[in-house]
């Protein structure tokens, strides 16, 4: 079997530089690794510097680690240069300078907004109870304490979460829900995460919330045709549910000694994926096939073309039951590789 040459440039990963740098910058925004994700992100956009994913996920990494002013800045540029869609960007920057305090700018930017006649009908009353809420703070009529009341009444709307179909959305939704109390949209979250449709990244991303904040009530969960009742507060963490499997237990036996930089990759390609399946147990195969099919996978990555059967035979898995595994895999790469 070929090897790959570990004194290679180990700097590039799988083809798509500038994606691999987002998922991984995604990934650590997701695990509340606010600064690996802004330096993560900040590589990304210097080799894909129009890429409007970047830009919200940088966005949302310098709010969440208390970098608001410089967070208010990149949503400006954002809108500047009209990268991404521009009513999402705008919602983005609004809270942003509820945060700062900036209720004159608040004021401002959305009279415009009127003016132009650039609100969609379905957002109108936030805009307008946004921009009352900046008008009374500017006149002294609210303090602290009745700023939660204008965010309770906020609270009041659906959050159309079937309307996400963009990643960005997606993730900026999660991002608003996680500061949040959610049990306001119980209904809709628990609807969503039970239905056939709705993305895997998304449902899994809700559950997570779920979790954090101590849901304990039976829900059930759809995904890739599979449906479970789970209590949200007593699933396991994310990190520990990817990390302790023995699918990378498997491979790290076989290839992390010898190629670090392989088995990282493999092992991002795999937290992606286990992202996705969370919170359900692997599906049809054995871990030794998926060990199989991942290193298979990887290998062809990097253009080796080693048949699948050599990979079985190393995991003691049967060619068969690793091939089976392997159209599961590249269906969840196809899911992923556009988001994360």
């Amino acid at each position: 079997m070929n090897k790959r040459d570990s004194k290679k440039d180990n700097v590039i990963l799988f083809p798509g530089l500038e994606k691999r740098l987002l998922e991984k910058g995604l990934d650590y925004l997701k695990q509340k690794k606010y600064r690996d994700a802004i330096q993560y992100l900040e590589q990304a956009l210097e080799h894909d510097p129009e890429n409007s994913d970047i830009y919200v996920g940088l966005v949302l990494a310098n709010y969440e680690a208390g970098y608001v002013k410089q967070a208010k800045q990149i949503a400006a540029e954002m809108l500047k240069s009209g990268l991404g869609d521009y009513i999402q960007v705008i919602d983005l920057y609004l809270m942003i300078l509820v945060q700062l305090n900036e209720y004159n700018e608040i004021v401002t930017t959305i009279e415009a907004l009127l003016e132009e006649r650039e609100i969609p009908t379905d957002k109108h009353e936030h805009f307008m109870r946004l921009l009352d809420f900046g008008r009374r703070m500017l006149d002294g009529e609210m303090d602290a304490g009745n700023a939660e009341v204008f965010e309770r009444a906020s609270e009041e709307q659906l959050l159309g979460l079937f309307n996400y179909k963009d990643p960005k959305d997606q993730i900026m939704v999660a991002a608003r829900l996680a500061k949040e109390n959610i049990r306001p949209y119980i209904k809709e979250i628990t609807e969503y995460v039970a239905s056939e449709e709705g993305h895997p990244f998304q449902k899994t991303m809700l559950l997570n919330i779920l979790k954090e904040q101590e849901y304990a009530e039976e829900i059930d969960v759809r995904k890739f045709g599979w449906e479970k009742s789970f209590i949200p507060a007593k699933l396991p963490e994310l990190k520990d549910f990817i990390g302790t499997n023995d699918v990378i237990q498997l491979l790290s036996s076989q290839i992390e000694s010898e190629d670090p930089v392989l088995f990282e990759n493999v092992q991002s390609l795999i937290e992606r994926h286990f992202f996705l399946i969370f919170p359900f147990e692997l599906p049809n195969g054995s871990a030794e096939a998926w060990a199989a099919a991942y290193h298979f996978t990887a290998n062809q990555y990097y253009g080796f073309e080693d048949p699948l059967e050599s990979f079985a035979e190393i995991y003691n898995s049967t060619n068969e039951e690793a091939g089976q595994v392997l159209v599961f895999i590249r269906t969840l790469e196809e899911i992923s590789y556009p988001i994360m």
